[in-house]
């Protein structure tokens, strides 16, 4: 393609489930999705309705993983810019089979339809549900997943060429799982306000910086968060609360969010930080997080998605002396289940709320 496509522009090599479809095609489509599919195909038809119809911009809804869900709205030509960004950053090619296990109703699975539209390829729907590769046998050259599909799908993971992971945090575990696969696997950085991904993260070239996509312009705050400008957006700057450290003009190492940094008796501790060294410790899902003190101000906690005990827990990890002082939680408590988004995010503040009725 020549020229740059317009959102009324349906590449002539994009397929939907095996079929061919034309931009005049895409009411059709969705209304037989709205009128005959499942919930997760009537989420498709009612955001290509959206997409076909004669307003020049869109209306999406963030997560609200870190407050309260707000509605953006975005040029449709961004969507598309987007597209293209993303089939230049990780090489997708015309004709490439994808696969679409997302649901629609959030920002990736909606970017999923909008890159096979634009960049003519051979799209693949199937159910967004846990285990996504379950019953399916077949190769594809691109998908995108959320950890806990990926981690459902390892056994059939080289099934894949090319893996995009977003949504919610990659734990260490998975990360070393997927260093055994075929599949190009990459961490993305990104949040509905950027459209998906401005950034990557190879998993196989055991990186741990990220990368963002060409023209994506990145800098500081005085708290150290990451500020992002998109070309392609048209806005103001994104001003995040991700503290990272600048590893060169376009490349960065996200540490934590600033809303979850812990004060105690003057210290700042990073959360993610201390997960991340621990990690290897503990084989139930947890966090770092705080409670009220009267000595510290803040104390460090551990909880564990779990309605087990974990015996001399907190001594197992003084043992290992990868702590400061500061670092080592004071108390271990124990959720049967955390609280999370609709995509599979972990709702910190949600989380400790209810920690907090239970103590």
């Amino acid at each position: 393609m020549n020229h740059k496509p317009s959102h009324r522009n349906v590449h002539n090599r994009f397929k939907l489930n095996g079929n061919t479809y034309s931009y005049d095609d895409l009411h059709e489509v969705a209304c037989s999705f709205i009128k005959e599919g499942d919930l997760y195909h009537k989420e498709i038809g009612d955001f290509l309705m959206d997409w076909i119809d004669s307003k020049d911009d869109i209306v999406f809804q963030t997560s609200g993983s870190t407050g309260s869900p707000k509605t953006i709205r975005f040029p449709k030509q961004a969507l598309v810019d987007s597209a293209l960004a993303t089939g230049n950053h990780f090489g997708i090619e015309i004709g490439n089979r994808a696969l679409h296990c997302l649901s629609a109703k959030y920002v990736a699975g909606k970017m999923m339809l909008i890159r096979a539209m634009i960049l003519g390829l051979e799209l693949d729907i199937v159910e967004p549900n846990g285990n996504v590769l379950s019953k399916n046998t077949n190769t594809y050259d691109f998908a995108a997943m959320v950890p806990l599909q990926v981690e459902n799908s390892l056994s059939s993971l080289n099934q894949i060429g090319i893996l995009l992971i977003g949504g919610a945090a990659t734990s260490t575990q998975l990360i070393h799982a997927l260093k055994t696969k075929k599949t190009k696997s990459f961490i993305t950085y990104g949040m509905t306000e950027t459209l998906t991904h401005i950034a990557s993260m190879s998993i196989n070239k055991d990186q741990t910086i990220f990368s963002t996509l060409e023209g994506v312009k990145i800098s500081v705050d005085e708290r150290q968060c990451l500020c992002i400008d998109v070309p392609y957006l048209g806005k103001e700057t994104i001003i995040t609360n991700d503290l990272v450290s600048l590893e060169g003009s376009s490349s960065f190492k996200l540490l934590g969010r600033m809303d979850s940094v812990i004060n105690s008796a003057g210290v700042k501790i990073i959360p993610e930080v201390v997960e991340q060294k621990i990690y290897s410790l503990i084989d139930s899902n947890f966090f770092i997080g705080s409670l009220p003190d009267k000595q510290f101000g803040q104390k460090v906690i551990l909880v564990l998605e779990s309605d087990k005990d974990k015996e001399n827990l907190i001594q197992q990890i003084k043992d290992e002396s990868i702590l400061s002082s500061y670092e080592i939680p004071k108390e271990v408590y124990h959720l049967k289940s955390f609280a999370y988004t609709g995509n599979g995010k972990l709702m910190r503040s949600k989380t400790l709320k209810q920690l907090l009725n239970h103590i």
